[in-house]
Order: C-alpha cells, then sequence, then structure tokens
C-alpha cells in the first residue's frame, strides 16, 4: 500500500476503530493504561524523563488512547498533541486532560497517516501502534518527516507471546535515512512499568533525526 488509502485498507480502519471505541470505557483498567497505582505511574514518569529532550518542547503523541501519557508528558512541561483512530478514546482523553487542568489538543487521525505538516514536533511518541500498522518503514518514514531537527522518535512496542509484535531490530532496519542514531532499551524485565511481572519481550527505541 502506497501513501493512497484502498478501500479495503479503509474497511480495515472502520473495524479497528469499532473495537477500540469498544475498548475504551475499561481501557485504563490495565495498569499501564490508567497509570492510577502511584508506583506504576512514577515509573512511567521516570522512563519518560529519561528519554525526552530536557527543558521542554512539542510532543505528538501518536495513538494516545484516553490520554494518560499525554497527561503526564503535559505535567512534565510539554507542549501535547495527541491523535487516535477511536473517538471515544479521544472523548476520554479530552476529559481526562480537562479534569487534569492542561490545555492538550486531540484529534481523530490514522496513526499510519498523521495530518501534520512536516517538521512540527520535537518528539513523536508512540505506545504498543506501530505493530498494528501495515508498512512499517513508510510509516515511520512519514513519523520522522515530522521532526524538527535533532527531533527524536520514542517507540515503546513488544512482541507478545502470541506471536504478535515486532522485534526491536525490525523496527531499527526499517527507520528512515533522515534518523541518524537510534538505541534500543529493554523493559520487560521493569515489572512495576506493567504492574505486574511479564514474559513477553517489551522494549523501547529511541532514534534520533539529523
Amino acid at each position: 500500500m502506497g501513501d493512497d488509502k484502498s478501500s479495503a485498507y479503509e474497511k480495515h480502519l472502520a473495524e479497528s476503530r469499532a473495537v477500540w471505541d469498544a475498548e475504551a470505557a475499561a481501557f485504563d483498567e490495565q495498569p499501564d493504561h490508567g497509570l492510577r497505582d502511584p508506583a506504576v505511574r512514577e515509573a512511567w514518569i521516570g522512563l519518560l524523563k529519561s528519554v525526552l529532550p530536557a527543558g521542554g518542547g512539542s510532543i505528538l503523541d501518536i495513538g494516545c488512547g484516553t490520554g494518560t501519557l499525554s497527561v503526564v508528558l503535559a505535567q512534565l512541561g510539554y507542549s501535547v498533541t495527541g491523535i487516535d483512530l477511536s473517538p471515544n478514546m479521544v472523548t476520554a482523553a479530552q476529559a481526562k486532560a480537562e479534569a487534569a487542568g492542561y490545555d492538550i489538543r486531540f484529534g481523530v487521525a490514522d496513526a499510519a497517516f498523521p495530518p501534520f505538516a512536516a517538521g512540527q514536533f520535537d518528539v513523536v511518541l508512540c505506545r504498543h501502534i506501530l505493530f498494528m500498522l501495515p508498512e512499517i518503514e513508510k510509516v515511520l518514514a512519514r513519523w520522522a518527516a515530522l521532526l524538527k531537527p535533532q527531533g527524536r522518535l520514542i517507540m515503546i512496542e513488544g512482541f507478545w507471546h502470541t506471536n504478535v509484535g515486532l522485534r526491536p531490530q525490525q523496527i531499527v532496519d526499517a527507520l528512515p535515512k533522515s534518523i541518524m542514531t537510534s538505541r534500543v532499551q529493554h523493559l520487560s524485565e521493569q515489572a512495576v512499568l506493567w504492574g505486574k511481572p511479564v514474559e513477553d519481550e517489551r522494549y523501547l527505541v529511541v532514534a534520533q533525526a539529523g
């Protein structure tokens, strides 16, 4: 699939949107989604601080879900934009941001085709989204094009016991030539991030543009 969306692709989007709309009400019940446990929340704050550029900046949270990470990023002093395929997720995210007192821009959009002009963001961040998208090389090129010079792609992904997901090297190999450096940080052993011990492969890839 190129940059033109086929009818089959649009059908897939509609089906996915329906699935995630149905998941929205209970989405935050997972410890790493709602971050309701203070220890889990602090672990995610520490992880994000360790990979984000210091001094603030603009962040695009792709596949923002109910907006938990978006709110955390705003609390850390960043200007945040969040997109998700599911209108129900976006509605929940807007309510969460308003309740926390943060002005975060949310919108309904396809993660594979973010509707933004090039060079707008210091960081493009996603969590457990890339593995669901087709033709990740093209997706990563679109995401990288959104970055300002020296901007960062931060991707939290995994390969699960169901044999679904991406291995870290698959992402590194798919990065566009505009990315100058990348590194992988393994997260499976940090049970506090997930609210429980996990056996799946979970990791973070940080890639920096030139």
